[in-house]
């Protein structure tokens, strides 16, 4: 197999191995291969790009919504044969033991795990999901199209274009020759949006002895990476009271809308948004007749925090407040889940980083975005964080728009091919030893020097 030095060389030296010979030529119509970039690496991303959009197509023309058990069956058996096809050693894993949520179907979707030998020491992990938040008949609305520089299609940014980039990735490494990784580690699951009850134990495990992990949710139009994610939680507020006729006899119940009211009203100050603590009651429900003193109610907040303490925090708080009562004779239970812990930035994600940077900046003359501070959303890459020894990367999907809409969602052509690139690159800085990482530097600057 090619080393990650004669790549490099593919154009300073006659002699060649096949695999870089054969990608190393700039095909017809398409963009010349920039200055600073490896050729042999820069031109397979570049034939990579046609197959990827025909796997995308196939993917997205699959409705796997995260509670269609058929469906997201379907898709992973579909992953499976790929990776397989691929040389990975692939298995299908049905989860077993979920965690309850309050969404959490009977048997949640199953994992596709892939298992890539190299002849290295790094192990790298990456991690995609199937599922997507739309219903049996949805995709008939917006099918695969291609418009302009856009794909559109149900769940391609959101996210089939990372479980499609996952595997031309790996296809990109193999037709260069590529294999000086130790272990490059797959994982697609099919409960994402539905906070991932079956997958979350397995990712935290898989990725307690990685390197690195790159969790494949789009960067958005810009393509940002993203090192810190929100923490996301569901907080459960539940009333009982006593029934009365409204009109007749009201003294004799005990309104548990009411009670519910104060309740809320008096938890509307619990959020601490300077601290990235936010508490929003967004559903509620009480009663049962217009004539009818209610004796059940109930509501749910949505809660995010940039730390774990935080929630914890919350929690007693929410405890704390629900012993003042408006009704003595009134019940009152407060439940929370966690959804997704927070995600904080490592010294290590940053090092990732800044290598991402550097290979988008002197080696395609493009910029890249980082972010250390979370936003408010929360991925999966946190599952992964919770454990993991190396840097946790989230964003390092295709660029796109418009997540969970019926009209609007796309992912953006022209960043196929860069971010091709990038895991590639990516890979191989990491999973350089010492001495050819250095060379690699020395290489990086030389070029930027022939670029001024």
């Amino acid at each position: 197999m090619c080393s990650r030095r004669s790549v490099i060389r593919t154009l300073a030296h006659p002699v060649v191995c096949a695999g870089a010979l054969l990608f190393a030529t700039v095909a017809s119509g398409e963009a010349a291969i920039p200055v600073g970039a490896e050729p042999a690496v820069y031109s397979a991303a570049q034939a990579e790009r046609q197959p990827l959009l025909d796997t995308l197509q196939t993917l997205v023309s699959i409705e796997s919504g995260s509670k269609d058990f058929a469906g997201v069956s379907y898709i992973a058996q579909v992953a499976a044969d790929k990776l397989k096809a691929l040389g990975g050693e692939v298995r299908i894993i049905r989860s077993t033991d979920p965690e309850r949520l309050q969404d959490t179907p009977e048997q949640p979707g199953p994992a596709v795990q892939a298992v890539f030998k190299g002849s290295g020491h790094s192990k790298i992990m990456l991690i995609a999901h199937m599922d997507t938040v739309y219903h049996q008949g949805d995709l008939a609305q917006q099918p695969f199209r291609i418009d302009g520089e856009r794909a559109y299609g149900l769940g391609i940014e959101d996210e089939k274009q990372g479980v499609a980039l996952v595997l031309h990735s790996m296809a990109l490494l193999q037709k260069i020759g590529y294999d000086q990784f130790g272990q490059i580690t797959v994982l697609f699951n099919s409960d994402e949006e539905i906070s991932s009850p079956g997958s979350r134990k397995l990712i935290t495990a898989l990725a307690r002895d990685q390197d690195a992990v790159f969790s494949f949710e789009s960067g958005g139009q810009d393509g940002t990476l993203h090192l810190a994610t929100s923490g996301i939680g569901a907080l459960f507020l539940s009333v009982e009271g006593k029934a009365s006729h409204a009109g007749a006899r009201p003294e004799y119940g005990v309104n548990a809308l009411y009670e519910l009211s104060h309740q809320l009203l008096q938890m509307r100050n619990l959020s601490q948004p300077e601290r990235g603590l936010k508490l929003n009651w967004t559903l509620s429900q009480a009663g049962s007749n217009r004539n009818v003193i209610p004796a059940h109610a109930e509501a749910q907040a949505d809660a995010r925090a940039l730390r774990v303490q935080d929630f914890d925090a919350l929690q007693s708080a929410v405890q704390e407040r629900i012993r003042n009562k408006l009704f003595d004779g009134s019940r009152i239970s407060a439940r929370f889940e966690l959804r997704r812990p927070p995600m904080e930035a490592s010294d290590a994600a940053r090092k990732i980083a800044a290598q991402a940077q550097q290979i988008y900046r002197k080696e395609l003359d493009l910029p890249l975005r980082v972010n250390d501070v979370a936003l408010g959303g929360g991925t999966d890459a946190a599952f992964a964080a919770l454990s993991a020894r190396g840097g946790v990367v989230e964003g390092m999907g295709l660029g796109g728009f418009g997540a969970h809409s019926n009209h609007d969602e796309y992912i953006l052509l022209g960043s196929i091919v860069p971010r091709l690139y990038l895991v590639a690159r990516l890979v191989m800085e990491l999973s350089a030893p010492r001495g050819e990482a250095e060379h690699s530097d020395a290489h990086s600057a030389t070029t930027g020097v022939q670029q001024k």
